[in-house]
């Protein structure tokens, strides 16, 4: 049975290791991958454990060949898609699969045969869900699902199953049918949610402010590690993200390469994580451990060895918005509406998109809410030059 470790580029003390599973019944090699933090010694003793806990364990039954044809379901397709393909998939867009599969289509038009499927049939589903209604995006993430699954099963069948949903068209939402777009808070709102944690728990306090302060993402600020942070020159270093794994926190690359990138953070965010850091300290010392440069900055763990587990801060959120008197509409992914908002008349479209780690300079929009200030500037500026002998704007 073979293993091997390698060094985390960038990250002091972070091993990833692989041991080898074998070959699938498709011949394809089969690998299980770990993250282990501490000394190459304490790495090659995990793999040691990990290569020998594999070779005691049973051998998986063969798996049988697939076939292919006139019985072949739905379902089936989703199934054999979840075993050839969710494993290049993050652990959350898995999880979100299966529920959309599970609730949405295995008990329906799941069942159905795709030899049998005609487009009518995949376009009355669609319409099935609206008259049930579900949302537009649910029905866009159902199509997703469909289509991709059906369209791999023409291909495993050589051309031998059609795909139905290839030409199925969606049912129109009118707008008072579809959900209001998300908000930015008012600042009034922010600062008494943030008021209010500090009364509870400063950890959470200072989450919440970071959020605020710089529009990190909820993942990006659960992986923050003390080493991310200068605080000689205020800057925050964004190169991780954590996702809500099946039963644990998972550290993972963030979203997009745009979403790796260096934050300006102002001096009371600063000393409001410098404040933690010591409380933090004190946890560890308390429990015999040690702050190291990579535990994780808002870890519920002595020492800081895990990150946060990212739902738990939410659902924290939930409790704090009663005692803050804060409507029920704004959630942690709201500060960073606030933050693109509050920052529609201090910079540029592109210098945004670079602070909040956009993919393109469009997503502006979707984070911001109109700003009555510009909206002002913009009709005296145009009034002006519709009649100049009016007063110029200031």
């Amino acid at each position: 049975m073979a293993g091997s470790l390698r060094q985390v580029a960038g990250k002091a003390n972070t091993w990833e290791l692989r041991v080898y599973l074998g070959r699938d019944a498709e011949g394809r090699v089969r690998h299980r991958h770990a993250r282990f933090q501490g000394s190459r010694r304490q790495a090659a003793r995990e793999l040691a454990r990990m290569v020998a806990e594999q070779e005691a364990a049973p051998a998986p039954p063969l798996e049988e060949p697939r076939e292919w044809g006139p019985a072949t379901t739905v379902n089936d397709a989703i199934a054999a898609w979840r075993d050839n393909g969710w494993d290049d998939l993050s652990p959350k867009t898995a999880r979100h699969y299966e529920s959309i599969w599970r609730v949405h289509i295995e008990g329906s038009i799941g069942r159905r045969r795709i030899a049998t499927l005609t487009t009518y049939d995949v376009e009355r589903f669609y319409r099935s869900l609206k008259e049930q209604g579900r949302s537009q995006a649910l029905a866009r993430q159902v199509k997703a699902v469909l289509h991709r699954s059906c369209r791999l099963a023409q291909k495993w069948s050589g051309g031998r199953l059609q795909n139905p949903a290839a030409d199925a068209d969606l049912p129109a939402w009118r707008l008072e049918e579809q959900p209001a777009a998300v908000r930015a808070p008012e600042l009034a709102e922010v600062q008494a949610l943030i008021s209010a944690a500090e009364a509870e728990d400063t950890r959470f306090a200072t989450f919440l402010r970071l959020l605020a302060a710089t529009g990190m993402r909820r993942g990006e600020a659960c992986a923050l590690r003390w080493n991310d942070i200068d605080f000689d020159r205020g800057l925050l270093t964004v190169d991780e993200s954590v996702i809500a794994a099946k039963g644990s926190a998972l550290v993972k690359a963030p979203k997009t390469r745009p979403s790796i990138r260096k934050v300006a953070t102002d001096p009371r965010t600063l000393d409001a994580l410098r404040e933690l850091r010591k409380a933090q300290e004190g946890l560890a010392a308390a429990c015999g451990r040690e702050l190291t440069p990579e535990s994780f900055a808002f870890s519920f763990e002595p020492g800081g060895v895990a990150p946060p587990y990212p739902d738990s801060l939410s659902h924290a959120l939930a409790r704090l918005r009663f005692k803050a008197a804060v409507p029920a509409d704004v959630h942690l992914h709201s500060l960073r509406h606030f933050h693109a908002t509050a920052l529609d008349p201090v910079i540029s479209e592109s210098q945004k998109q670079a602070r909040l780690g956009w993919s393109t300079v469009q997503m502006a929009r979707h984070y911001t809410d109109g700003v009555a200030a510009e909206d002002r500037r913009a009709a005296e500026h145009i009034g002006h030059l519709l009649d100049p002998t009016s007063s110029p704007p200031g």
